[in-house]
């Protein structure tokens, strides 16, 4: 087999084209030793080592939102049912609550700036599917924006909630369990409730200056609001409760 040989004056700084601002006389090259095939092996060249490359993930100590986001540490999802019925992945319900790991500097509205309204440590439950996920610290963190967070659990009841912004807190009317003629109505044929009494209401959504605007019901209101809007919650007395926006709620019932 034929020995190739590599030397310095192999290499000339003749061989080298000139360009404005550089000079053949400022090129140099390192001597580099004579190597046979399948013998190559680390070398140290003038300080300069060749390894294998290797790619290293990045570790991140800290996450800071910006603005008028929010950075949620998520409750781990249900895997049993109230009676201890081992839930199958598939139907374990989504979380929608976590604590509040760190918060953004708040947004500029008119001439005000807002502050983030929810404190680090609070415990909060936000809108389905809100936010974006990440990995962090070996558990699961949601980063989302103030306004997708529905409310703060003051305790472990829903019905202590305290809504934000310009969101409202309704206990569900039961369901109507006979028809007008007086037929039993099933599970799966009882009308989805819209009615209900307000039990809670947000301070408001901010105008254009950045001021609050107050709602124009009330905690007591019996109302009428849209099918299928909002946030629905199971109290820990058993009744249902539904988290929605005050644009959402079509009247007042008296």
């Amino acid at each position: 087999m034929a020995t190739s040989h590599l030397t310095a004056p192999s290499i000339s700084s003749r061989m080298v084209p000139s360009y404005d601002g550089l000079k053949p006389s400022t090129v140099k090259f390192a001597s580099v030793a004579p190597f046979r095939d399948g013998s190559l092996r680390q070398r140290t060249f003038r300080g300069l080592v060749v390894r294998a490359a290797t790619v290293v993930t990045p570790k991140y100590t800290s996450i800071k939102p910006l603005g008028d986001r929010v950075l949620v540490k998520i409750n781990p999802a249900e895997e049993k049912t109230e009676g201890g019925i081992l839930l199958p992945t598939t139907a374990q319900t989504k979380p929608q609550g976590g604590e509040v790991v760190a918060v953004g500097e708040g947004r500029t509205v008119g001439n005000n700036k807002v502050e983030i309204g929810v404190p680090t440590g609070a415990k909060i439950v936000y809108s389905k599917y809100a936010g974006t996920e990440l990995e962090f610290n070996g558990s699961k963190h949601l980063v989302l924006k103030e306004d997708d967070i529905v409310g703060i659990l003051e305790t472990s009841d829903v019905k202590d909630m305290k809504p934000l912004n310009d969101r409202v807190l309704i206990k569900v009317a039961e369901a109507e369990e006979k028809t007008a003629g007086g037929l039993l109505l099933t599970e799966a044929t009882k009308e989805k409730p819209s009615v209900g009494m307000v039990i809670a209401i947000g301070p408001g959504p901010l105008d254009e200056q950045g001021n609050r605007k107050p709602l124009s019901i009330s905690p007591g209101n019996n109302v009428m609001y849209s099918k299928y809007a909002g946030n629905e919650f199971k109290g820990s007395d058993g009744s249902d409760y539904i988290a929605l926006r005050a644009s959402d709620v079509m009247a007042v019932l008296s």
